[in-house]
């Protein structure tokens, strides 16, 4: 289960709009299990699971279906990844979410090996440290990042302004008068800023910005927080919890380049972890269980 949450550490924000719903998501899926972690931006909540879990649920809601969990786990991935990455795949799934109490059941409707699949996710109000853990901590981090950045382009800014002044004192003249620039003042940039950009530039809204513009910024600050969290672990920094490591064989499905979908798979279970990056990732059977004059909703 740790890999499961080091995984979803490493995953980017996507945004998703259900119904009359704007939520913020980010999923890690492997053979092992899945974990999922969704906000509105009022409230997080959180499902992680292992494969025994994953067997029981699909029982429950899939009675005409048999397989391992290995397959409903690579079915749900295929279902996710295009809902994360706003890739538009008509009829392949639809996604409605339901919030019960103080939890949030995201419900999936599909098809599997010619039947009917249905899935829910059942998500809790996610704990304190995973808020700060996944949000809090690498947003502070972005800021700091960012204001680095703004300081090293002051300075550069600097240094041309420099080289400016040293090409006019040498003779030099600009053959065109819109292209002059005053020199750059730092303090009295930022105060315009304050005044007429700030309000724009921070309004969160339903957070679609932050996810359109800012998620290669937020995994570099997940990464590099987890590699320190990993040398001080390493260190035998007993302060220091269990931190995000680098991808292994078991490295998440929903990075995994786009594979073709078939509607019925075929091929057994593999040896080894479905997850490999060399080819497409294998499906176990699945075999329909055997009906005499079923009725209801699956005949």
């Amino acid at each position: 289960m740790e890999e499961l949450e080091q995984g979803l550490l490493m995953q980017p924000w996507a945004w998703l709009q259900l119904a009359e719903n704007s939520l913020l998501a980010k999923a890690y899926i492997t053979k092992q299990g899945y974990a999922l972690l969704i906000s509105d931006l009022q409230e997080v909540w959180h499902e992680q699971v292992d494969a025994s879990v994953v067997s029981q649920r699909a029982k429950e809601l899939n009675k005409r279906l048999t397989a391992p969990p290995e397959a409903f786990l690579c079915h749900l991935d295929d279902l996710l990844r295009p809902l994360l990455k706003d890739i538009v795949c008509p009829g392949k799934a639809t996604f409605s979410c339901d919030r019960v109490a103080e939890a949030l059941i995201l419900r999936v409707r599909s098809e599997l090996s010619g039947l009917p699949f249905y899935w829910n996710f059942h998500c809790i109000l996610a704990s304190p440290s995973l808020v700060s853990q996944h949000l809090i901590c690498p947003l502070m981090g972005m800021s700091l990042a960012l204001q680095c950045q703004v300081r090293e382009l002051a300075t550069l800014l600097h240094m041309k302004d420099l080289e400016i002044q040293d090409y006019q004192e040498s003779g030099a003249t600009l053959s065109r008068d819109r292209l002059k620039t005053e020199p750059f003042e730092e303090k009295s940039f930022l105060e315009q800023f304050m005044v007429e950009k700030l309000p724009e530039a921070c309004s969160v809204g339903d957070g679609r910005a932050f996810v359109t513009n800012l998620q290669n910024l937020y995994v570099a600050v997940t990464r590099q927080e987890g590699q320190v969290r990993q040398q001080h672990q390493d260190a035998g920094d007993p302060q220091t919890s269990s931190s995000a490591s680098p991808q292994g064989p078991d490295s998440q499905l929903l990075n995994q380049p786009e594979e073709p979908v078939s509607s019925a798979p075929s091929l057994p279970v593999p040896d080894k972890e479905p997850t490999g990056t060399s080819g497409p990732v294998k499906r176990p059977q699945l075999s329909k269980v055997k009906r005499k004059k079923l009725r209801g909703l699956f005949s």
